[in-house]
């Protein structure tokens, strides 16, 4: 269970202040939707470290992760947090597997990840040479390359057609059950998500 109850002022056109007080349930996939601006890329930024609140309060299965009150923040490292950005933030210089590898030196688990996002055909290829919806793709593999207990997942389908992004959850889901991965996953669109919860801010 991720217990969160944190406000952070956002720098937009109108001021907007993040306040957060909710829970999320572990081991399933919860959407986050709501307005652009809003502070849904916040939030998670928030989950992973990356940004600290001014005020509230995180615990992560009974674990404190984040405290205003007496200045303590978990270091991201150590939250075994995994995290698909909206820009991808890929390596330039690494290729598909290399970037991988970057994750685990697991040769049977890239493999299968690659298998999973029907990259098997790029393994040697550079970002630059990728479409938009390949590099999104091993921006998802690769944020699962470390089997991280949070993921964190900003419209990470947004560039693929509906039956490479369907196959692709598909096969994601299968995964996450199996590790027991709890996702939060930020998104615009309004498809369903078998088992998945909404939460809207």
């Amino acid at each position: 269970m991720i217990e969160i109850n944190i406000s952070k002022r956002i720098k937009a056109y109108n001021g907007v202040e993040l306040k957060v007080n909710t829970s999320f349930e572990s081991e399933r996939i919860t959407r986050i939707s709501g307005p652009s601006g809003v502070g849904k890329t916040t939030l998670l930024k928030i989950l992973a470290g990356l940004i600290l609140p001014e005020e509230g309060l995180i615990k992560v299965d009974d674990e404190l992760w984040f405290d205003a009150r007496s200045g303590y923040s978990k270091k991201t490292q150590e939250r075994n947090v995994g995290f698909v950005f909206q820009d991808y933030a890929l390596f330039p210089n690494m290729t598909v597997e290399q970037q991988l590898k970057f994750g685990t030196k697991d040769e049977r688990y890239i493999n299968r990840l690659l298998t999973i996002g029907q990259m098997e055909t790029f393994r040697k290829s550079l970002p630059k040479y990728l479409s938009g919806g390949q590099q999104q793709r091993l921006a998802i593999l690769r944020a699962l390359t470390t089997k991280p207990k949070l993921l964190l997942m900003d419209e990470p389908f947004s560039a693929l057609d509906q039956v490479l992004k369907t196959e692709l959850m598909t096969n994601l889901q299968e995964l996450f059950a199996e590790q027991g991965s709890t996702v939060l996953l930020v998104t615009h669109g309004q498809e369903e998500i078998a088992g998945s919860k909404l939460f809207e801010i």
